[in-house]
């Protein structure tokens, strides 16, 4: 089955994804992880204040199969996380690119977000992974 790609966010090649809303950057983990992730069961999320580089891990994804870290897109402070995922962290799997964000960022340099990959980009990345 494929992967639900959102044509309005940009991507990581480590599947995160990444919106522009107003002057913040929403981020969380795209259809194509949380489905090869399976079942999550654990979320953690790091404190609203903390700042992070791009790259960077901030937060990790545990699900019955495995735990993976997750990856800043961009350089910035945190202004907010998703609380509702620490008791819940299965609505990530439910609709990763709307109730299931993670974090929203403030951005050190709002130009950073044009190194991401766009939707068409990370779909051909998806295709030459399950190949």
């Amino acid at each position: 089955m494929a992967s639900k790609i959102d044509p309005s966010a940009r991507y990581l090649r480590t599947h995160e994804w990444a919106r522009i809303e107003g002057d913040e950057i929403v981020c969380g983990i795209s259809d194509h992880a949380q489905s090869a992730m399976n079942d999550l069961v654990y979320v953690e999320l790091p404190r609203v204040g903390a700042t992070y580089k791009a790259g960077e891990a901030f937060g990790v994804v545990e699900s019955v199969k495995a735990a993976s870290d997750v990856y800043m897109p961009v350089s910035g402070t945190i202004t907010a996380v998703n609380t509702q995922l620490e008791s819940k962290p299965e609505i990530i799997n439910q609709d990763p690119y709307q109730r299931g964000w993670m974090i929203r960022i403030k951005p050190d340099d709002m130009a950073e977000f044009n190194n991401l990959l766009d939707a068409d980009a990370y779909a051909r990345l998806l295709n030459e992974t399950e190949k």
